[in-house]
């Protein structure tokens, strides 16, 4: 019979980190351990990894919920994912953890390639929020570790020091050279998003991530059928929580591209239910890690590395956390790689 147990964890930020939800210093994280009598010494390990102001399980019962499942999980085994529709960062966890039990406890969740064949992930660089000669010291450290493809988080400073920004990269790069993406982590009004589309678009964008808040699907939509350069959903995809659902969603929004956080959207059968329902539209996807430990970030790129993606991928996150766990992966430049 298979046991589950939890322990909090707070991972500390090397430096506050500026999200489109303020400023954060730390993050509290579970961590999840599956064991099997008949498997003695096999423990699987797994990490809950909730998103303050973001997940749909921030919730003040979080942990309460957490310790029910572990608790009680022979009861819940057969329809986990429907029993944790609304907690799919639990699900997430305990999704791991029964991937390694299974595997034999070595942290090797899948038979990925990124493991059997030493075949890298080529990731994007991400640009934190934060003033204009912060974001210009953190662009030029990207290039110069080798990066293709940066993703600037922007709305949070003035929009025209944002032009300025983006104007500057340019006069150095040019698309062949380097590719840009932007995440306006909704930060644009319907109103104005695209006057704001049509004066980011003179950069040569790869794509910008959810320009207005989640949930205005009509303006969306519009925004997606008549937008200068490709729209990604991101935000938009969580709580989002049936298949029917979310090929009702894409189907009225129709966007060039979206993204998929495991964390966000329950894991990795979550992410695979949106693969299906994205390929069936032939909408292009990319896969982004959501501020987990080297735990979570070291399932998600062997879960990536299975799916054969070209594209760049938002999985450079590791490096944020002074006490993060330790971790078979490793950054080359604009690869992510595994180095046992």
């Amino acid at each position: 019979m298979i046991q589950l147990s939890y322990e909090p964890y707070t991972l500390k930020f090397k430096q506050p980190s500026g999200t489109s939800r303020g400023v954060l210093k730390e993050k509290k994280i579970w961590i999840i351990s599956a064991s099997n009598a008949e498997k003695e010494g096999v423990i699987g390990t797994g990490e809950c990894n909730p998103l303050v102001g973001l997940s749909i399980d921030d919730v003040p019962n979080y942990e309460e919920k957490l310790n029910e499942v572990c608790a009680n999980f022979s009861k819940y085994e057969e329809n986990l994912y429907e029993y944790l529709i609304d907690f799919p960062s639990i699900y997430f966890g305990i999704e791991m953890a029964l991937l390694d039990l299974k595997r034999g406890g070595n942290k090797v969740y899948f038979n990925a390639p990124l493991i059997k064949f030493k075949q890298p992930i080529k990731i994007n660089g991400l640009i934190w929020m934060g003033s204009h000669e912060f974001m210009h010291d953190q662009i030029q450290q990207k290039l110069e570790e080798g990066y293709s493809c940066i993703k600037l988080k922007i709305g949070a400073i003035d929009f025209e020091q944002e032009l300025q920004l983006l104007e500057s990269i340019r006069e150095k790069y040019n698309e062949e050279e380097l590719e840009l993406r932007v995440d306006a982590n909704g930060a644009f009004s319907p109103d104005e998003a695209m006057d704001k589309l049509e004066e980011l678009n003179r950069f040569g964008l790869h794509s910008i991530e959810q320009p207005i808040m989640a949930g205005q699907y009509k303006e969306m939509a519009r925004l997606c059928k008549e937008t200068p350069f490709p729209i990604a959903l991101d935000e938009e995809l969580i709580g989002v929580k049936t298949i029917e659902e979310k090929r009702a969603l894409l189907e009225e929004i129709m966007p060039q591209y979206i993204i998929l956080k495991p964390s966000l959207i329950g894991g990795f059968k979550g992410t695979m239910e949106w693969i299906s329902v994205a390929g069936e539209l032939s909408i292009p996807w990319w896969i982004t890690s959501a501020l987990e430990s080297n735990i979570g970030l070291n399932a998600i790129a062997q879960f990536t590395s299975t799916l054969y993606n070209p594209l760049p991928q938002g999985l450079g996150t590791g490096q944020l956390y002074t006490n993060n766990i330790d971790s078979p992966l490793e950054i080359k430049g604009e690869w992510l790689t595994y180095k046992v």
